[in-house]
């Protein structure tokens, strides 16, 4: 039987993530978002990891160390900033929140209600990652969400 072109309990897009300390940041992810390690993969000097793979909700994140010397990804430390952010959709985004945070990530936008209709907060993690994080709270038409956008910037 031949292989799926995705395969099973994977999206079509997932998140690859570079950072220093892939074993701490794995903790950490634990910690803060209730993931699940799926596996990792030692690298040859038994410090880093070379790949490494864990779900938060239904998705998988990969993850892996700095490996510049194979030509490998840097990670946000390195660069000086992440250079793009994930987006979390939980069921509770104010308890998550708070556990992203006391799980030792920097809260940078608080939580709070959304004109797109969610209830959303930032947070970024030790390793240099952005994550919003939200909880869908309404269901609105392209032109609600328009109006209420213009209505925010005093346009309306």
């Amino acid at each position: 039987m031949p292989a799926k072109p995705i395969p099973p309990g994977y999206h079509a897009v997932t998140p690859y993530l570079t950072v220093r300390g892939a074993a701490r940041a794995i903790d950490f992810y634990k910690r803060a978002f209730g993931a699940t390690e799926q596996m990792r993969m030692p690298a040859a000097d038994g410090e880093r990891l070379m790949h490494a793979e864990i779900r938060i909700g239904g998705s998988v994140v990969m993850l892996s160390d700095e490996f510049p010397e194979m030509g490998g990804g840097r990670s946000p430390e390195s660069l000086g900033g992440a250079g793009g952010s994930l987006f979390l959709y939980v069921d509770d985004v104010d308890a998550t929140f708070r556990q992203a945070v006391a799980a030792g990530g920097k809260a940078l936008m608080p939580v709070q209600d959304m004109f797109w209709g969610d209830r959303f907060g930032r947070v970024a993690d030790p390793f240099g990652h952005v994550w919003g994080i939200a909880t869908h709270t309404e269901d609105l038409t392209p032109e609600e969400i328009g109006r209420r956008a213009a209505a925010e910037r005093g346009q309306a």
